[in-house]
């Protein structure tokens, strides 16, 4: 199972990260269902529930301004604009996943699988500094969220 989550977090990533770079760059034929679908029938035989990655994909974005600005805070040096594309998609389902998720999924798995994440597809640096906004998310954000219950 936890293996299959984790590919299910990868199809959720590169999904998002494909509608985030198509609508930046003004594709009009992007839509994020057709992205969705194409990357879970590529995966078709070893996703088990696709439930779950539609789950991550249609939350995060249904949610990603209110993430974008929960998340400018947690990494003041870094405005959104100049995060790395990749390390801004992977914070945001993180992020999604820590504040909407947190009955399903334990917040220590939650930061270990973005910084997974980080490792496989962002750059040296990245799963440092995702992992240090995902805890200062976990400490700022999610102890309210969570009404003070430790990890």
């Amino acid at each position: 199972m936890a293996s299959n989550r984790h590919l299910g977090r990868i199809i959720a990533l590169q999904s998002l990260y494909e509608f985030d770079f198509r609508t930046q760059v003004e594709d009009p034929s992007v839509q994020l269902e057709e992205i969705l679908q194409r990357n879970l029938q590529q995966y078709a035989a070893e996703i088990k529930d696709s439930s779950f990655v539609e789950g991550l994909v249609y939350g995060t974005q249904q949610h990603v301004a209110e993430i974008d600005t929960k998340l400018q805070p947690l990494a003041p040096e870094w405005p959104i604009q100049q995060i790395a594309r990749v390390d801004h998609a992977i914070l945001r389902l993180a992020l999604y996943e820590l504040l909407y998720c947190s009955d399903s999924v334990p917040p220590k798995v939650v930061i270990n699988e973005a910084v997974e994440l980080a490792k496989s597809f962002g750059s040296d640096n990245s799963s440092k500094f995702v992992n240090g906004v995902l805890g200062t998310a976990y400490r700022t954000l999610v102890g309210d969220t969570n009404h003070g219950d430790a990890v």
